[in-house]
């Protein structure tokens, strides 16, 4: 439960039981982050508190985030969602709002994209798909919507990532679509 004063402030006992368990996340797998210290990113993540707020939601919905890195222009760390399948509290989403709105029945609770926007969080781009990708093997069995180029938004389409034989795929579907085997993948600049 959030604080009630500031809800995208963590109760202390709340923060720092999801700080233990993303220091061993990142402990675990170093192998994602080889340059990176914990206690920069535990101090960075402190000082911001609705960041941790999004990362505790992320972790709720089954997204495992972990630093990935650092973007090189900013020198923010990098969280992705690094579950081995697409988050499964984040499935049967379409797009954005303009596909659910299109939508004349059986429409899903939610969109990608909003849902993202609430959480604080962005979908991974198609070249951090690719990234995380290169960093493991994800959505093997599952796939996770990326952010669209507005071009192909526009057509009506949106894409989307998987992982099959042993190749990464980027495919397309109408933003209107929804299934039970597609969420999404957030990304958090931390």
């Amino acid at each position: 439960m959030r604080n009630s004063n500031n809800p995208r402030k963590l109760p202390a006992p709340q923060a720092r039981e999801l700080l233990a368990t993303l220091k061993a996340r990142f402990e675990k797998h170093s192998e994602r982050h080889p340059e990176e210290k914990w206690e920069e990113i535990e101090g960075k993540l402190m000082r911001q508190p609705a960041k941790l707020a999004s990362l505790l939601e992320m972790e709720e919905s089954g997204g495992e985030p972990d630093v990935v890195g650092r973007d090189p222009r900013t020198g923010d760390h990098l969280f992705f969602d690094c579950s081995a399948e697409t988050p499964r509290g984040r499935t049967s989403l379409c797009y954005d709002r303009a596909g659910l709105d299109s939508r004349k029945e059986h429409k899903p609770a939610n969109s990608a994209m909003d849902l993202a926007e609430t959480m604080g969080i962005e979908l991974l781009s198609e070249d951090q798909y690719r990234m995380l990708q290169g960093l493991g093997e994800f959505d093997l069995k599952t796939s996770s919507w990326v952010l669209t180029p507005p071009d192909v938004r526009k057509r009506g389409g949106a894409l989307y990532g998987e992982c099959r034989y042993g190749r990464v795929f980027v495919g397309h579907n109408g933003a209107q679509s929804y299934y039970g085997a597609r969420g999404f993948r957030g990304s958090l600049r931390v």
